[in-house]
């Protein structure tokens, strides 16, 4: 029998073994304390509805409700330039709304940010809903610019890394990020084979550029590459 005890307020993402699509039922103990199992063996175990298996391997918990974070994913994703469908199908893919998830290589929050490209996009806080969000999109805006036009490659670096992407001169041959991909394109009705990116709308706002320093420090500045001195 798998079962995972801890207490509620900590439910929102464990490792798991367990197989692809395995049903997952929930049992909360008279102490507060949350158990969660796919082979349940009491009979105050109930079905949470939802199944454990995820294109990366680990448990998601149910997460925040989208409507939560509107607000948040219109303002940056106009602010920097970004289709806001496809924030909130990232944003899906990713934490499935949930605020507080971490997974197991450690990236955090809505958007899944890694504590060292939060550091370098200014975001403190991984887990307030406002900051990753703006981070993130901030992040992705960046790799579509460098990939333009090329909506898959842009993601597959969200998911892999630009050098990955760089490396294999496409969408990596890795299951997990291909599935990322797909799944993302699919949320927003695109084939793969159509997935380009449309010309950007004017952000409202000036929009971030990044660069690459020669010594590799990731620079962002809403000032074009061509204009500063």
């Amino acid at each position: 029998m798998r079962c995972w005890v801890f207490p509620l307020v900590a439910a929102t993402v464990i490792v798991t073994a367990l197989p692809v699509g395995a049903e997952t039922f929930r049992f909360t103990a008279p102490d507060g304390t949350v158990h969660f199992t796919n082979v349940p063996a009491d009979p105050r175990y109930r079905r949470t509805g939802f199944s454990s298996g995820t294109q990366a391997g680990w448990l998601r918990l149910p997460g925040g409700a989208p409507g939560l974070y509107l607000s948040e994913v219109r303002e940056a994703a106009l602010r920097h330039g970004v289709p806001e469908q496809l924030v909130s199908a990232v944003i899906r893919v990713e934490s499935g709304f949930d605020p507080r998830a971490v997974s197991p290589k450690g990236a955090r929050g809505l958007m899944q940010l890694m504590p060292e490209t939060a550091s370098l996009l200014g975001v403190r806080n991984s887990f307030d809903p406002q900051e990753n969000i703006d981070g993130g999109v901030r992040h992705l805006r960046g790799l579509m610019d460098r990939f333009p036009d090329n909506l898959p490659l842009a993601l597959a670096a969200y998911n892999a890394g630009e050098q990955a992407v760089t490396v294999h001169r496409g969408v990596p041959p890795y299951p997990e990020t291909q599935g990322y991909v797909s799944r993302i394109l699919s949320l927003l009705g695109t084939p793969v084979a159509e997935a380009t990116l449309a010309p950007s709308p004017t952000p409202a706002l000036d929009r971030t550029y990044r660069t690459v320093a020669a010594d590799g420090t990731v620079v962002y500045t809403n000032i074009p590459p061509r204009a500063r001195r």
